[in-house]
């Protein structure tokens, strides 16, 4: 098990966008075997490169009966249907607010060796794909908070134990919540 330690927020990190993979070699393959052991060890449903302070566009995911990882991903949305429901992050641990996501997504991408994937998702694996693709981004699921609930959320978590006082300025997603978002 390679197990490595996820980033916290704060950590600068988290607010850069990543780069697209060009090599699909060993290094890579490394690269999302450290993701899937670090999310199975943390009980996550999704971990992306940046949370282990890589910045490259790789994601790991393992919730509702799927699992995998995604290369390069970009996703569409597959109708107009909302979610408004708990959402976590395993940079903000122990913590959880409503976010509103697309209903059903689909993404591309690639694996590892460089073969192409599509994954569908409604629900919880439509959070997730969509929420890791932020990481990617430089996004956090704080970002997509309404004013109110952020408030909330920033007061939790600088009373969170873990928390180092670094506060970083939220950004806005370039996923827009409604229409296409590649």
């Amino acid at each position: 098990m390679t197990v490595q330690p996820i980033r916290l927020f704060g950590d600068p990190v988290l607010r850069t966008a990543a780069v697209e993979v060009t090599d699909f070699d060993k290094e890579l393959r490394t690269l999302v075997k450290d993701l899937w052991d670090s999310m199975q060890n943390a009980g996550g449903a999704g971990l992306a490169a940046p949370q282990l302070g890589v910045g490259l566009r790789v994601f790991t995911y393992h919730c509702d009966g799927f699992a995998g990882h995604l290369v390069n991903p970009t996703w569409d949305v597959v109708g107009e249907e909302m979610q408004d429901g708990p959402e976590g992050c395993l940079s903000i641990p122990g913590m959880s607010w409503d976010c509103k996501r697309h209903l059903h997504v689909v993404a591309k991408g690639w694996n590892m060796h460089g073969e192409p994937v599509e994954v569908e998702g409604t629900e919880t694996l439509a959070r997730c794909i969509q929420h890791e693709t932020d990481h990617l981004d430089g996004v956090l699921f704080l970002d997509r908070l309404d004013a109110e609930t952020r408030k909330q959320a920033m007061r939790e978590i600088r009373q969170a134990e873990w928390f180092d006082g670094t506060v970083p300025t939220l950004k806005q997603s370039p996923h827009p919540l409604f229409g296409r978002s590649s």
